[in-house]
């Protein structure tokens, strides 16, 4: 297992010389973040910011994310050009040295939540979800906090006209289409894919949504079987849903598991709320996942991929970018290095 820490880039206010100081941080998770979608990275960029991190004393092996167009999403003809530049990338990417690269397939919206800042009996604040608030918008008319600069008013809806009726099966062949045309760039770069969750993990707007739970990843794996085709395990968007058993996923899931997202979700919401909730400490006893369990089925069954400590609460007077202060991330990130350190050392004494 590998700790590292999302990283924003030289514009983010949290510097890498802060980053290299959290106990076990071995790297950051980073992207190239100017590059309009669909358009090949360019190895000069890649390497410069690979060199900014070497300088820091940590590594760049992760990228989160490089972005799929939404052309290829839809099944466009022009899908064709954005494979192939999404495939140069890859290779690019695999020359300096990235070995996983994150990425999602949810149409239009990426993570969405109601309020970035819910106050905590504690004093801190994080992000929540709430379920009806978000139901009763109207998306013609959207306003989200953290996401209204995503597009313009008439770019969204121009792309929920074009996405209108497309069925969970049109969209699941769409994915398959992307996976099957990189994944020769992948075997010859030696790059994992790994696909994050929806989040959360249901349809919204109509939009189908179709990386969901244990079903979802069967007949991932099934339709494009490449070892290289592999996912993002996040805690927080998978435990969204209920229904979904977090430590048999990771269980069944580790060998696949190519990177981790492990944070905490506390349900709000009751018997007519239940997909309420709201972000939380990252210990199991901060919420409503067993995170110790989660993290036992994933060394029982192989896992040997990257962690990061996933969304934090602002605390300590912090008022970073919502999730993605220092300071509670910080704390994650040595909680979950000691979980994975205990039971590590408890299986290897059997």
């Amino acid at each position: 297992m590998k700790m590292v820490f999302r990283w924003y880039g030289p514009g983010d206010s949290i510097p890498l010389t802060y980053i290299r100081q959290i106990p076990g941080m071995t790297g950051v998770v980073t992207a190239v973040y100017d590059v309009p979608v669909g358009e090949v990275w360019q190895t000069e960029r890649i390497l410069a910011l690979r060199d900014a991190c070497y300088a820091a004393g940590l590594e760049m092996e992760v990228i989160e994310s490089v972005p799929v167009h939404e052309d290829i999403k839809l099944g466009r003809p022009s899908r064709d050009r954005y494979i192939e530049n999404y495939a140069a990338t890859i290779e690019n990417l695999g020359r300096a040295g990235v070995r996983c690269i994150c990425y999602n397939f949810m149409p239009v919206f990426d993570w969405l939540r109601t309020n970035l800042h819910t106050p905590l009996a504690d004093g801190s604040n994080a992000l929540s979800y709430c379920h009806e608030e978000l139901m009763g918008l109207d998306p013609h008319c959207l306003h989200l906090p953290g996401w209204d600069e995503s597009y313009t008013q008439s770019q969204l809806d121009t792309l929920l006209g074009a996405y209108a009726g497309m069925s969970h099966g049109e969209l699941f062949d769409n994915l398959v289409y992307f996976l099957r045309g990189i994944m020769p760039a992948c075997d010859r770069a030696g790059v994992n894919m790994a696909i994050h969750p929806d989040d959360p993990p249901w349809d919204m707007f109509g939009l189908p949504r179709i990386i969901t739970g244990a079903d979802s990843y069967v007949r991932l794996f099934a339709a494009v079987p490449d070892i290289h085709n592999g996912i993002t395990l996040c805690t927080g968007s998978l435990g969204a849903d209920r229904r979904n058993d977090l430590p048999a996923l990771a269980a069944s899931l580790a060998p696949r598991t190519y990177f981790a997202h492990l944070r905490q979700i506390k349900f709000t919401g009751g018997e007519n709320a239940p997909r309420d909730f709201c972000e939380s400490g990252h210990r199991t006893e901060d919420g409503s996942l067993d995170m110790y369990a989660i993290v036992r089925a994933l060394c029982e069954n192989g896992f040997d991929g990257y962690v990061r400590p996933d969304h934090g609460r602002n605390i300590w007077g912090e008022d970073g970018k919502p999730g993605y202060g220092l300071y509670d991330r910080a704390l994650g990130a040595c909680y979950l290095s000691g979980l994975f350190e205990a039971v590590e050392r408890t299986l290897h004494c059997r």
